[in-house]
């Protein structure tokens, strides 16, 4: 019965505080990097017609590399609207927009510390799982023109949120976030990405639970994997 209640208060909280503020697309566009050319999908930007979940990726993006994009766990990207203020004042001289991470869903009130792996929400007419964190890589460098973006993004709690999507639909600007079900509470999106990146000896049990998480998507226990590589008497 209490956990029915929290849940419906959660569910409420999130129909307040949580929303869509924009749907963002993008298309294929070569980069140099390491003096190479590489494509990528990371330039996002918005569209007004709102976008279309799929199982697999949303439609109409580009999805360049799909060893480490799209696919069941990373059908879909969200990062929070609230801290592009504060990545603004550490890099003004980005050419910003909304989309500026990658994201598909720019959300307001989206805050990681409490958003936990297999929390599942509607949005617009879909429903979604979130599955991990996101690791980032040198083509958000690319675009905010500097790698030490990644940096400060690995000291952050600000990974953004990668998410299964369990039904189909469109999603436009909006859009409430409503949460349906909350699978378990121990674990966070921002606890998972700082046990992956910051994680001590004396944390090591507590990693070795989250890589049991059945809802945690194979990659994420794969970097959990590797942080607990770095500690001595562990092999992956």
């Amino acid at each position: 019965m209490l956990a029915d209640l929290c849940s419906r208060y959660l569910g409420y909280f999130c129909r307040l505080f949580m929303k869509v503020i924009s749907t963002n697309l993008g298309d294929p566009k070569v980069i140099k990097w390491r003096g190479k050319n590489v494509q990528t999908g990371i330039y996002k930007y918005p569209v007004n017609q709102g976008i279309y979940l799929g199982e697999t990726d949303v439609k109409e993006d580009a999805v360049v590399d799909r060893k480490y994009h799209g696919g069941i766990d990373k059908a879909c990207y969200l990062f929070s609207a609230d801290v592009y203020e504060g990545w603004k004042l550490r890099f003004p001289k980005a050419d910003w927009s909304l989309g500026m991470f990658g994201e598909n869903l720019t959300v307001q009130g989206l805050d990681e510390r409490n958003v936990y792996i297999g929390d599942q929400y509607e949005i617009g007419e879909s429903l979604v799982e979130v599955s991990e964190p996101r690791e980032p890589c040198f083509k958000l460098g690319v675009r905010f023109g500097t790698q030490t973006v990644l940096k400060q993004c690995i000291n952050s709690h600000s990974s953004g949120v990668y998410v299964r999507v369990l039904r189909n639909g469109k999603v436009v600007a909006g859009d409430a976030l409503k949460l349906i079900k909350r699978e378990q509470n121990e674990f966070s999106l921002a606890r998972i990405y700082w046990l992956r990146y910051h994680a001590a000896l004396s944390d090591v049990p507590e990693l070795k639970r989250a890589m049991e998480l059945e809802c945690l998507a194979s990659s994420a226990k794969r970097g959990l994997g590797k942080r607990l590589a770095f500690f001595n008497g562990y092999h992956t």
